[in-house]
């Protein structure tokens, strides 16, 4: 290894980089607002669920129980039918996403100590909303019947069952909590990706890559001095991101910075070795494009960052065994989330090792191909 060269092939790539005003943007300002975009988009929160109510019993306790669910900030009333029938039209027209109905004679017959029905209609064409509101309305009325019975408690003693569900990890159930996390190695994958793709291929077109071959220069050389900056560059990106998801998002860090900063290396390695290799096998920089976004968009699907593995079909959950960002998302998520430090996470670690090395053997021995042909 000359360093000399080593440091000179270092050296154009960062001018190379320099020169580039569009790379400069993508590097440096698309992780951040792909952040911030997904963040509170993706990562939002359902709330204010449009709401109508059908009140046919008008007594204080069926007054009480709406206001239970308006002051949940989960759900927004915005028509009071007096008839079910009217309910149709109002979710029809989207105008309403939930529907609550409570029957005449609710509370006489909670104060006689019967069980009460009341009727939630959940419109499911959004299925995330239908599913988050109907968890939300569960909730809003068994906190009703907690208040409630604690009030009759006061005045009637005797055994009574206490359930207490106690949420770990993450107590606010705030979605964005768990999604910041995943989106630092999304959006890592991403930028890296889309950069290092064009790393190779861009030489190839310019044709420097056989006047660079020509010189003293080694492959050893070539290929580090090569990769080298784009390390620098994305461990600037992850810094960034991570300051931006902590700070600005205020998801809670309960882990360690040694854990974070060793998952986020080796999946980083990782991403810059797929990268080389679509660079490496692509013909021309459209081609590369293209592979980049045929590789990262199963990634994305696959690996549990946008739908649940767990809710994936049976025969397509193996797929996701062999998405190296599945990985990456559980240890990010474990180490913020959870405080998971590096022995809790052995498995996932060493998966994304196998897989840095995997795909940075296949890149190398693809390289030493290519300047071959």
């Amino acid at each position: 290894m000359n360093w000399r060269r080593y440091r000179l092939i270092v050296w154009k790539e960062l001018r190379q980089f320099r020169r580039d005003p569009l790379l400069l943007r993508i590097v440096f300002i698309m992780p951040i607002l792909q952040l911030i975009m997904f963040g509170y988009v993706v990562g939002a929160d359902v709330t204010n669920v449009k709401t109508a109510v059908v009140d046919h019993d008008k007594t204080a306790t069926s007054r009480e129980l709406v206001r239970a669910f308006e002051s949940s900030n989960y759900f927004t009333i915005v028509s009071r039918p007096d008839r079910e029938a009217d309910l149709k039209p109002l979710l029809d027209s989207t105008t309403a996403q939930v529907a609550i109905v409570i029957d005449a004679g609710t509370e006489a017959a909670l104060t006689a100590g019967r069980t009460v029905p009341v009727g939630i209609v959940v419109d499911g064409a959004d299925s995330k909303t239908a599913s988050v509101a109907s968890s939300y309305a569960a909730q809003t009325i068994a906190e009703f019947n907690d208040r409630r019975l604690a009030l009759q408690m006061a005045r009637v003693k005797g055994p009574k069952l206490d359930s207490r569900v106690r949420v770990v990890f993450n107590p606010s159930m705030k979605a964005v909590n768990a999604m910041i996390p995943g989106l630092i190695a999304t959006v890592l994958m991403i930028s890296v990706m889309s950069i290092m793709s064009q790393a190779v291929v861009r030489e190839r077109a310019r044709g420097t890559l056989e006047q660079m071959m020509v010189t003293p220069l080694t492959r050893g050389e070539y290929l580090l001095g090569k990769i080298t900056p784009y390390v620098g560059i994305a461990i600037v990106q992850m810094s960034f991101v991570a300051a931006i998801g902590r700070f600005w998002f205020q998801v809670p860090f309960n882990g360690n910075i040694v854990t974070v900063a060793v998952g986020l290396g080796i999946f980083t390695f990782t991403s810059i070795g797929m990268g080389l290799l679509v660079s490496l096998v692509s013909k021309t920089q459209q081609q590369a494009q293209q592979m980049t976004m045929f590789v990262l968009l199963p990634s994305m699907v696959l690996s549990g960052f946008m739908f649940p593995i767990e809710s994936m079909p049976a025969n397509v959950v193996p797929l996701t065994y062999f998405i190296p960002l599945r990985y990456a998302l559980v240890v990010l998520r474990a180490s913020f989330l959870k405080g998971a430090t590096i022995p809790d996470l052995v498995v996932p670690l060493g998966a994304m090792v196998a897989f840095s090395v995997l795909i940075f053997g296949i890149a190398i021995t693809r390289f030493s191909r290519t300047l071959g042909e």
